[in-house]
């Protein structure tokens, strides 16, 4: 797999070269914000989106905004360095040690990816909040996303797929979620407590001049799963690097992937090498 490509304070970096310091808040209390892209053909895609959600995470936690020029340019460079035919860059922004943030560190890693046609996904005891204070915000103080997913990789699934408050469907621990109904693919929308995932962004932009009939819709979580363990209805996610994958397995026990579901993933493989900064 070879060693990942690292890219903080101007240049590249040794993986094994220390970068953040032990009194840097992202470090001691999760203060931070961080973007995950995928590489195609050894360039970035979708930068300017994810460079735009960067800057809205920067302000929602107080941290100074990022220079964008420059992350561009390092991105580039990093997937360009790695070489990838399919990639990860993961951008992550301490918040330094000073109640300023004046000393925080901006760093890339880079690394190859293996693209994912289907994911297992499994139920779990714990919700989203809501109405927490980073609702929204790719914050790097992700331990409950990792318990969970923990929870369902010991169960032999890939993701864990999570209610809110409010018993609603809501999103998966690193993916938004997409339910198949009726001949409609419906995801939760943004008031549910979901990140608003770039691949959902534009899944629902594509989906229309594709005549793709996906909406946004509240939906219920126990009632919509029973209904895709009863195979009445379908399941995928969505995220950067799985694109979108349909559900083969719910709790343990196979499920259909759905034709919509299929035909959304051709169609966002397809449109992601059509234009890699849509």
């Amino acid at each position: 797999m070879g060693d990942p490509i690292v890219w903080s304070g101007g240049r590249l970096r040794s993986p094994d070269e220390p970068l953040v310091g032990p009194r840097d808040r992202g470090l001691t209390g999760g203060l931070g914000v961080y973007e995950s892209l995928a590489v195609i053909d050894g360039a970035p895609f979708a930068v300017t989106r994810h460079l735009a959600r960067l800057a809205r995470s920067a302000a929602a936690v107080g941290l100074a905004a990022p220079d964008g020029d420059e992350l561009r340019e390092a991105t580039a460079l990093v997937a360009r360095t790695g070489g990838w035919g399919y990639g990860r860059l993961r951008i992550t922004i301490t918040s330094g040690s000073s109640a300023e943030a004046r000393d925080g560190v901006t760093f890339i890693v880079g690394s190859t990816a293996t693209p994912v046609h289907e994911v297992r996904v499994v139920r779990v005891p714990w919700v989203r909040n809501d109405r927490a204070a980073l609702v929204g915000v790719k914050a790097i103080s992700t331990a409950d996303n990792l318990v969970a997913a923990r929870h369902a990789h010991d169960q032999g699934a890939d993701e864990a797929v999570l209610a809110n408050t409010r018993g609603q469907l809501c999103e998966c621990t690193t993916s938004n979620v997409l339910v198949e109904v009726d001949g409609q693919i419906l995801t939760p929308p943004l008031s549910s407590g979901c990140l608003g995932g770039v691949t959902r962004e534009l899944l629902l932009e594509w989906a229309v001049g594709a005549g793709l009939p996906v909406v946004e819709r509240t939906v219920g979580y126990e009632s919509v799963l029973d209904e895709v363990a009863r195979e009445r209805a379908g399941l995928a996610v969505s995220s950067t690097i799985r694109g979108v994958a349909p559900v083969v397995a719910l709790d343990g026990a196979a499920v259909a992937a759905g034709p919509l579901s299929l035909e959304l993933r051709r169609l966002v493989e397809s449109m992601r090498r059509v234009d890699l900064d849509p």
